[in-house]
């Protein structure tokens, strides 16, 4: 996977923050949450400079306390593994959440400097009021460049998640499925666990290979 390619992706998974002076997002309401929540945090970012330096400790405080709150990461995590989540231990499963998101904030951080001026065009949503899984779809315009961004979302008591994200017509956690596999295929989910480890370990230190 090229990193240039995720870039956008990055960028569209720190849309889910707000500003401390946000408006209440209606997580009762897909795509009005999406919009919403989107509009937040491109206000923080143009305002918060430690964001757009990479400040990778005010990333993660941001990715805990705004982001977290509208994305089920578990679940991102869950169908990432696919089967094997079901035989990872409870400890295992939260080792490899906690890896795959720093791996995430860590490996596209800079992509937070980029977000500037995008103009966000969303599609028309289309949803029955029974429906429990859903896709809100836009178009970002970087320097005159349409970007496919989609969100998919399912329904919890608490109000609608969004848990995979679609750049370009690939989403993040088919993206991530076969390497997930190939890891635990040779190494078992603690070999998953120690190459996230390591590759987290290697970006925290400056190495980019």
């Amino acid at each position: 996977m090229k990193k240039f390619f995720f870039i956008p992706f990055f960028a569209a998974l720190f849309t889910f923050g707000g500003a401390a002076v946000a408006q209440t997002v209606d997580t009762n309401s897909p795509d009005a949450m999406v919009k919403t929540v989107t509009q937040q945090v491109i206000d923080t970012i143009r305002s918060d400079k430690s964001i757009q330096q990479g400040d990778i400790n005010r990333i993660t405080q941001l990715v805990n306390e705004k982001i977290l709150p509208y994305i089920d990461f578990r679940r991102t995590t869950q169908l990432a593994m696919g089967r094997s989540w079901r035989t990872a231990t409870p400890e295992q499963q939260q080792q490899v959440i906690e890896q795959f998101k720093m791996l995430l904030i860590r490996t596209y951080a800079g992509a937070l400097a980029q977000v500037k001026n995008q103009e966000i065009q969303y599609k028309p949503f289309r949803a029955n009021p029974d429906d429990t899984d859903v896709v809100v779809r836009s178009t970002v315009m970087n320097n005159g460049q349409p970007i496919e961004l989609d969100y998919r979302l399912y329904k919890t008591p608490q109000g609608w998640r969004v848990y995979d994200i679609n750049v370009l017509g690939a989403w993040l956690i088919q993206a991530y499925q076969q390497q997930f596999a190939e890891q635990i295929q040779q190494h078992g989910v603690d070999g998953l666990i120690q190459f996230l480890t390591q590759r987290n370990q290697q970006l925290a230190a400056g190495k980019q290979s």
